[in-house]
């Protein structure tokens, strides 16, 4: 049998809001601390990044040795 799906409405509540964040405040910085590895890092988790930086390569696996 098919069912009907009811549409659902959002509680005044679930609304999102934006609302202004310091990204220099103690608790952001400690944040990024923890995150990051490097500056550039840091400055991408920001959204500072930039195009034509060069990307992180992925590690290599190790390579079979052929047995005879």
């Amino acid at each position: 049998s098919k069912r009907k799906r009811s549409s659902k409405k959002r509680s005044v509540s679930a609304k999102s809001s934006k609302t202004d964040v310091d990204i220099l405040s103690p608790a952001a910085m400690e944040n990024v601390y923890y995150i990051s590895h490097n500056a550039v890092d840091c400055l991408e988790f920001r959204g500072f990044g930039w195009t034509g930086a060069t990307k992180k390569k992925g590690k290599k696996g190790r390579k079979q040795k052929i047995k005879k």
